[in-house]
């Protein structure tokens, strides 16, 4: 392989092709010209994975494709298809992927958030993220969507909440905007535990979609905090983006926080797979 170019980018389009056969680290590591001891560190590395997780992912999130796309798909004929000896095996790797059963993901649930989780490409760089210098004054507003506690072991699992959202839009009631929001409250920081809700702006009296809840922004006065993404892949810019912005911007800027949700606003200036691609995170601050 040559070295003047990206062997992580070779190789993961190489999976790509081999999805459908069976595939060891040891024929991994071999495309990329390294031992399995050496590359499967690299890997790790740089993905955030082990080599044969991903290789899992990737095979879910494609099957996950086609159970969308394959009305009258046997989930045994997609079992054996994604490298899996047995239906049942198939379910529960699915479901610890996705968060429900194949057949409940089916009726109702959409495959690109969890794809931001499982990329087809290596992570190439970092998100910019900067405050924007004017605080923002909002109004109350009320959001609906699914949501869920989450602690340091399980936040990894957030995506399969925007599967859940971007699955069930639109629904009666529903503000009619390209916003969406990613919600945290109820943080308790000494567990670290906190509520995500990841969900669209609803009217007065709206009845949101079964196993949806809905909470009320308050109104109040926020730093905004823009972060510009790189078209890699999403998840990973954006836990460094938070990294950065609660560690490093924020107390830089000495604007104290005030009780109350920050949240993740995506507009129309979002697409995850597009160089450019804006997130303003928001947390309130005394003005």
């Amino acid at each position: 392989m040559d070295r003047s170019t990206d062997p992580f980018k070779d190789v993961i389009a190489w999976i790509e092709q081999q999805l459908d056969q069976p595939l060891t680290l040891a024929q991994v590591a071999a495309q990329a010209g390294l031992s399995p001891f050496h590359f499967s560190r690299l890997f790790s590395a740089r993905m955030g994975r082990s080599v044969m997780a991903h290789v899992r992912g990737r095979r879910l999130v494609r099957g996950a494709r086609r159970l969308c796309d394959e009305p009258d798909l046997q989930l045994i004929d997609l079992a054996f298809d994604c490298g899996f000896d047995s239906q049942e095996a198939f379910t529960r790797a699915f479901k610890r992927v996705f968060g429900v059963a194949p057949g409940r993901f089916r009726s109702g649930f959409a495959v690109e958030p969890i794809e931001g989780q499982y990329p087809m490409t290596a992570p190439t760089g970092t998100a910019s993220v900067v405050r924007l210098e004017a605080l923002v004054a909002l109004p109350a507003f009320r959001v609906a969507g699914p949501a869920r506690r989450f602690d340091e072991a399980t936040k990894s699992e957030i995506p399969q909440l925007w599967a859940a959202l971007v699955g069930s839009l639109p629904f009666p009631g529903q503000v009619m905007s390209w916003a969406t929001y990613g919600v945290v409250s109820s943080v308790e920081a000494g567990e670290g535990c906190f509520q995500y809700l990841a969900g669209v702006g609803v009217e007065p009296g709206c009845v949101p979609p079964p196993g949806f809840t809905t909470i009320e922004i308050p109104a109040a006065t926020y730093a905004v905090f823009r972060i510009t993404l790189d078209g890699s892949a999403l998840h990973p810019q954006v836990r460094q983006a938070m990294a950065a912005v609660w560690g490093e911007l924020l107390p830089a800027s000495g604007l104290k926080v005030a009780g109350g949700p920050d949240f993740e606003l995506y507009d129309g200036r979002f697409d995850p797979l597009r160089a450019g691609s804006i997130i303003d995170f928001h947390v309130p601050v005394q003005a």
